[in-house]
């Protein structure tokens, strides 16, 4: 099965298991590398989501910053991102790349690229 987001194709069967739920408690983030791509990983209110950990204004970890029910700051510059639209606060221009969860059993996977 293959989801589309924007240009890019992901194939569900080809998921990599990252975390398990208890890993992450609410509130939470937990940093990954898949394929030399860090990737944060954060429960908000008990929805998982992943981004890119790199900050788009200069590249600082996004896990390691502050997390609310509505926004991540970073914690070098405090730009804040919206967790539901993954952009900035300020300018929504401005993206934070997203990758597809998925939850199974307790198990979390994420999405690869075609």
């Amino acid at each position: 099965m293959a989801l589309k987001v924007g240009k890019t194709s992901f194939i569900y069967d080809s998921m990599k298991k990252i975390a398990e739920l208890d890993d992450i408690p609410i509130g939470g983030s937990k940093l990954v590398i898949i394929d030399d791509i860090p990737i944060a990983i954060f429960n908000i209110n008990g929805k998982i989501i992943a981004w890119d950990n790199r900050c788009p204004h200069r590249g600082a970890s996004l896990s390691d910053g502050n997390i609310s029910d509505t926004v991540i700051q970073c914690k070098f510059h405090l730009w804040e991102f919206d967790v539901h639209k993954a952009c900035a606060v300020n300018n929504s221009s401005i993206k934070v790349r997203k990758f597809p969860i998925k939850i199974d059993k307790g198990s979390i996977y994420l999405g690869l690229e075609l």
